[in-house]
């Protein structure tokens, strides 16, 4: 019997509209960061309220940031955190993350 090897099909959330990825940098405290963004801009984020108790962020996570209307290339919410090593190596072999490793 030849064997098969499945390939692990993974759902991962990708940016839509004016999302972004970044690395989170460094903790500000006060649900704050600040997070170097795929466009090449070094944004301070914060948490939204509705995501607060449900999103924990360290340094050198990956998420996905909203920047903001008003004061979009200084602040941004981050909206998605990429959990496992899985979901980021996935980024990494389709290139979504090639701009952010050279920062």
């Amino acid at each position: 019997m030849p064997e098969q090897v499945a390939e692990e099909i993974i759902r991962v959330r990708l940016p839509i509209g004016q999302e972004v990825l970044g690395i989170v940098q460094q903790r500000l405290g006060g649900s704050r960061m600040r997070v170097t963004c795929l466009d090449g801009k070094e944004r301070i984020c914060r948490i939204p309220g509705r995501l607060r108790r449900a999103l924990w962020v360290r340094e050198n996570d990956v998420v996905i940031v909203e920047p903001w209307e008003l004061g979009g290339d200084e602040k941004g919410d981050v909206v998605h955190k990429y959990r496992g090593k899985t979901e980021v190596e996935f980024l990494r072999k389709r290139g979504y993350l090639k701009g952010l490793e050279e920062l």
